[in-house]
């Protein structure tokens, strides 16, 4: 196997680079601010609006802050958004159709508003309706690989209108030097070999889904196969059912962080358990750190190592999203 055949944009340096997003985003929206007044009082929620990838940092911005954070995944804008609302709208792309239709209402409505992107049509609307707009720099790669980039950027944007500390900023860029990829990569080909030809199944505790989800986002664009996500202790009441009976070969993946509550840490190796005896494997892994943003990261990282080797095992280019582009295509030409 030859892997610059196979990886023809070099997945492998995006993951060892990754680590240098964080200044990046930081340094993008250094200067992005709403019109004085625009922004009365505190805002009642802050609403994160994109899709795939780009959806990411608020996803992860509402682990953080899950009482006034929400994420919006789909056309104009959630019930939620109201005037106390703050609107940000990220696309990498700046061409995703759902999130321009909400940035679009959140103009008509004149709510505050704030886009993140690279380019495209959000860039053009935004100097057009004259909203404030953090511009990426390139070159581009594909959003689920950007997503430092993109979460530094919504953490600066929400510090320059005081809406997180000093701290929070200083905390990000700590992780550009604390990060280390290259010491993750054998882990993630390991498990990778294990899991090939196999459907995967990722769990973790209820406060840490974001990390199953993306997980389970990694193996479908990198890998280009099937996943799934749960959490804990949900899937006990129902998911877990269905192993009495496995159709199919899955391997499963459950995140354990040793803070979680007692009760869900038995849960995770009890469920390991019940679900090996029934001839399914099962890797549980540990997530790593002191502090919730370094262990949300590093295990991303990880993430990115075990979907790369698996696309390079099924020898499929890690990056290409041939069928999300053809079904793009067909919606351009379905238009009304």
């Amino acid at each position: 196997m030859v892997v610059k055949n196979i990886d023809k944009s070099n997945m492998r340096k995006m993951i060892l680079d990754f680590p240098k997003q964080f200044e990046i985003g930081i340094k993008a929206a250094k200067n992005v601010f709403l019109e004085p007044g625009k922004l009365i009082r505190w805002p009642e929620n802050i609403i994160i609006c994109g899709m795939g990838g780009s959806a990411l940092p608020g996803e992860i911005l509402a682990t953080l802050r899950p009482l006034d954070v929400f994420t919006y995944k789909s056309y104009r804008l959630p019930i939620q958004a109201r005037n106390e609302s703050l609107i940000i709208c990220i696309s990498y792309s700046g061409d995703t159709e759902e999130t321009l239709s909400s940035f679009q209402e959140a103009v008509e409505k004149k709510l505050p508003l704030i886009s993140i992107t690279t380019d495209g049509e959000l860039e053009k609307l935004s100097k057009k309706y004259d909203v404030p707009s953090v511009k990426l720099p390139g070159p581009l790669i594909p959003p689920r690989l950007a997503l430092g980039e993109m979460f530094a950027a919504l953490i600066q944007v929400l510090q320059n209108h005081n809406l997180f500390g000093k701290e929070l900023i200083k905390e990000v860029l700590k992780l550009g030097n604390r990060l280390k990829p290259e010491k993750l990569e054998n882990q993630g080909k390991n498990l990778a070999k294990k899991i090939k030809n196999k459907i995967p199944i990722i769990y973790a505790s209820h406060k840490e889904m974001v990390l199953s989800q993306i997980w389970k986002i990694k193996f479908n664009e990198a890998s280009k196969i099937p996943a799934y996500a749960n959490c804990f202790p949900e899937l006990n009441h129902n998911e877990m059912t269905g192993f009495e009976n496995p159709l199919g070969k899955f391997h499963v993946i459950i995140l354990r962080d040793p803070i979680d509550h007692p009760r869900i840490l038995k849960r995770m190796r009890f469920t390991a358990q019940v679900i090996k005896k029934k001839g399914v494997n099962v890797d549980i892994i540990d997530i790593k750190g002191k502090n919730m943003l370094y262990k949300i990261f590093s295990n991303i990282l990880l993430a990115d190592w075990v979907s790369y080797y698996l696309a390079l095992e099924y020898n499929v280019d890690p990056i290409s999203v041939k069928l999300q582009e053809e079904f793009k295509l067909w919606l351009r030409s379905k238009k009304q």
